[in-house]
């Protein structure tokens, strides 16, 4: 992954300094964001934050935080209203807001920001706490090409970005990558229990299944070949594999479509919170 140091910000200002807003705001300086030029306010930073930023050089909760050319949202989104006077003193004409508000979407904080115009709206997921987030972002017409390079850079220090053509795009997102990652551990969870019931001790068989789990994702992460290859690549005619496979991906009730269902569900659920 690399970021030009001339597409980040030369001013910051992080609204929400939580797991994923400390997350993020570890990844921008690991990539050269200075510290400097970083306002962070949270009216109520853990005890680790708040020395993060003593550390660091990291101005916390200043008086009167000054106007900066990116301001990111990571507060909770039923927060939004509470915070909107404070939030639209920090916006300038030039301020590029990028916005991790889940439900919230562009024309909601227009409505409650009057003095936005260049948003952003990102879906991160949870793996961007270790830097292999996958965030699908959307951007209205007043973000300008520099705007958009400086939140690509800030997003991408986290993970890959995937830029969406429209902005209703993001409660799939949401259901495939913001929940997925929830799919996967609950996936690690039913292969223990089914290595449990099948005579394994419970806790080997939950080192397995995790190890077995995160050795296909690093495996699938570092490979070029599709999915679709390295299952084949594993999978012996009239082996184990092909058994197992058998009942996972049986019609009209196997793996494809819990998931289709699933991914559904998620979605409708979004759009009802966007609502």
């Amino acid at each position: 992954m690399t970021i030009r140091a001339s597409h980040l910000p030369s001013s910051l200002t992080l609204v929400g300094a939580g797991k994923m807003g400390g997350s993020m705001l570890e990844g921008w300086l690991a990539v050269g964001l200075p510290a400097s030029g970083v306002t962070v306010i949270d009216p109520r930073p853990s005890e680790e934050m708040a020395r993060f930023c003593a550390d660091r050089g990291i101005a916390l909760n200043p008086s009167r935080p000054a106007i900066s050319d990116v301001l990111v949202l990571a507060i909770k989104p039923q927060m939004l209203d509470e915070a909107a006077a404070q939030l639209n003193g920090l916006l300038g004409p030039k301020t590029v807001i990028v916005s991790i508000l889940a439900g919230k979407t562009i024309g909601d904080l227009k409505g409650r920001l009057p003095a936005a115009t260049a948003i952003v709206r990102a879906m991160p997921n949870l793996p961007a706490s270790i830097g292999r987030g996958a965030t699908g972002a959307a951007a209205n017409a007043e973000v300008t090409e520099a705007q958009r390079l400086m939140a690509d850079a800030l997003l991408r220090s986290n993970g890959i970005v995937e830029w969406l053509s429209s902005e209703d795009l993001i409660d799939a997102v949401t259901a495939v990558s913001g929940s997925g990652p929830a799919y996967v551990f609950h996936l690690v969870e039913c292969l223990a229990e089914a290595g449990a019931a099948a005579g394994l001790p419970a806790d080997l068989a939950q080192r397995l299944a995790r190890a077995t789990v995160t050795g296909a994702g690093e495996l699938l992460f570092q490979s070029d070949l599709s999915p679709d290859t390295l299952r084949q690549n594993v999978t012996s005619p009239g082996g184990t594999t092909a058994a197992a496979l058998q009942v996972l991906m049986a019609e009209p009730h196997g793996l494809k479509a819990l998931m289709r269902d699933a991914v559904a569900a998620a979605k409708r659920r979004a759009e009802e919170l966007s609502g």
